[in-house]
């Protein structure tokens, strides 16, 4: 139970630390503390891999970029966290 417990622990933190980096993106200011830092360097090997695929369908170019990155990271690693969590699961019991 308490590996189980963990996991779920560590997707949360995870989801928390994306959604932290989407608010900090609104505060560009922000972005100078040490907090922030570490924000980004917990996030960037995950949204990394989402904005690279997203990049050659959506290309930067003048005007407005919108990065779909955090939403489409945020359904995997829920996709994750539920297969894991039921292979640990039936594992247990």
């Amino acid at each position: 139970m308490a590996l189980i417990r963990a996991v779920d622990l560590f997707f949360q933190f995870l989801y928390l630390m994306i959604l932290a980096r989407v608010f900090l993106s609104w505060v560009p200011a922000a972005n100078n503390s040490s907090i922030a830092r570490f924000i980004y360097q917990v996030t960037e090997p995950i949204l990394e891999p989402f904005r690279e695929i997203f990049s050659r369908f959506m290309p930067k170019g003048p005007g407005l970029y919108l990065d779909l990155s955090p939403i489409a990271a945020l359904f995997v690693l829920e996709v994750a966290r539920h297969f894991i969590l039921n292979i640990l699961i039936r594992m247990t019991f």
